[in-house]
């Protein structure tokens, strides 16, 4: 089935151009996290974060999600950290704020409204994470290499700095932005996957010289690999999970015929959010262990302290981190389901088209109705998502093996954007086949 839907989509002329724009913004985005931030000597910059980066679990899981940009210090190392901060505090704000609630609800010309806002916010967050990172790896230099690899920069060389890595994280949304645009699936997540799936070859040869040096950890690997099954297996299940709900249209009569009702179905799924409330949790994790991190080097007692809990508390191994994730993750998967799933809006477009549930009154019933599903569902999506996302550190735990955690997590996310991408190839190319009879 599915290599039957790729063969149609690259015999699609547009879906193969959308395809290969894809590939292509992969590839430019590839190019730049190679490109560094201008500094005085960027081979001994680069030796000393290879170390640091491979000597803290912390912040190679930080790494792992820039696809390496963040260890190379270069224009795009803040990856889309700016952006995806400044999406949940935007849609924060719609829910609370009522002009912005209001503006959400104008059409496409409201949605553009607050699209432009939230990239203004991106840019005010790339600012302050660009002064943060650029603290952080100077004293982290300066505190391990006995040196300021950065150079003691002055106001000029600090604005320079600042100024690329903003401009990194700005293009690095706008390539997202043109992906969702002109390509295939939503532009973010697909960076996002480039970026693990960019490490990944270097993981696997890890693992294999590990294995080959030390016979005692192939049962870990191969742990592993049961565990990706596993995960895989739960990901589609999840993915294609959906409550469908009979939705009947009466007779009518319309130029001079009378058309008999139909009944057609209204498919309500599992996870609604996708992977979006997978990466929200995610992000919004790295704040603490970056604040951590910035401000261990503290002169004051009690700010080096509170700095210090910050990056023990929420490690990718210790508890609370676990638990701190299960909960945002099920927290964003109700949060973003509310914004894209409104059942009042819902039960009005099916009561203009004439459409009823059996049993159920147009109107206010029928959205009570739709929320109280949208609920039930979401309440088991969620919870189902949380303990596939934690399931890596809970058999962590088991067995004492740390790479489960970074690695559960990745495969999470890979596993869920290939879902999504390929639900959306496969309704373009129905899409297509569809004009294409019509034309006939």
């Amino acid at each position: 089935m599915k290599l039957r839907v790729f063969k149609e989509a690259f015999s699609s002329p547009d879906l193969r151009r959308r395809i290969m724009f894809v590939l292509a913004i992969i590839v430019i985005y590839r190019f730049l996290s190679y490109v560094p931030v201008p500094v005085p000597d960027n081979a001994a910059l680069a030796a000393f974060l290879e170390r640091l980066f491979s000597s803290s679990q912390l912040l190679g899981f930080a790494d792992l999600f820039t696809g390496g940009s963040l260890s190379n210090f270069s224009i795009v190392m803040m990856s889309l950290g700016p952006y995806i901060n400044a999406s949940i505090v935007t849609q924060l704000f719609t829910k609370v704020i009522p002009k912005l609630e209001a503006l959400s609800k104008e059409g496409q010309s409201g949605q553009r409204k607050i699209i432009q806002y939230t990239r203004w916010l991106t840019l005010v967050f790339a600012i302050a994470q660009a002064i943060g990172m650029v603290i952080l790896i100077r004293e982290s230099s300066i505190q391990i290499a006995q040196t300021d690899l950065i150079g003691n920069p002055d106001l000029a060389q600090w604005f320079l700095m600042v100024s690329v890595m903003t401009a990194g994280s700005m293009l690095l949304m706008w390539l997202g932005e043109l992906i969702t645009e002109k390509g295939v699936g939503n532009g973010i997540s697909i960076i996002i996957l480039a970026s693990i799936v960019a490490t990944m070859p270097a993981t696997v040869g890890q693992a294999l010289d590990l294995a080959a040096t030390d016979s005692t950890k192939v049962l870990q690997i191969l742990m592993f690999a049961a565990g990706a099954a596993v995960f895989i297996l739960a990901m589609v299940f999840l993915n294609e999970g959906q409550r469908s709900i009979l939705v009947s249209y009466a007779r009518r009569a319309r130029d001079n015929r009378i058309y008999s009702g139909v009944d057609t179905h209204l498919p309500i799924r599992l996870i609604t959010a996708g992977v979006i409330p997978i990466i929200f949790a995610l992000a919004f994790l790295a704040v603490p262990p970056f604040l951590g991190q910035l401000l261990q080097g503290a002169s004051t007692p009690w700010v080096a302290s509170v700095a210090q809990w910050l990056t023990t508390t929420f490690a990718p191994t210790n508890l609370w981190y676990a638990v701190t994730y299960f909960v945002l993750v099920v927290a964003f998967t109700y949060f973003y389901t509310s914004i894209i799933f409104n059942p009042k809006d819902i039960s009005e477009r099916i009561q203009k088209q004439g459409g009823f549930i059996p049993g159920i009154r147009p109107g206010g019933e029928t959205a009570n109705y739709l929320a109280s599903v949208v609920n039930r569902i979401t309440l088991t999506g969620a919870l189902a998502l949380g303990i596939i996302a934690i399931l890596p550190f809970v058999v962590e735990r088991l067995t004492n093996t740390q790479a489960l955690t970074i690695g559960g997590t990745s495969l999470l996310i890979i596993v869920t954007v290939a879902l999504e991408t390929m639900k959306q190839v496969e309704s373009r190319v129905i899409q297509t086949s569809y004009d294409g009879y019509n034309e006939r």
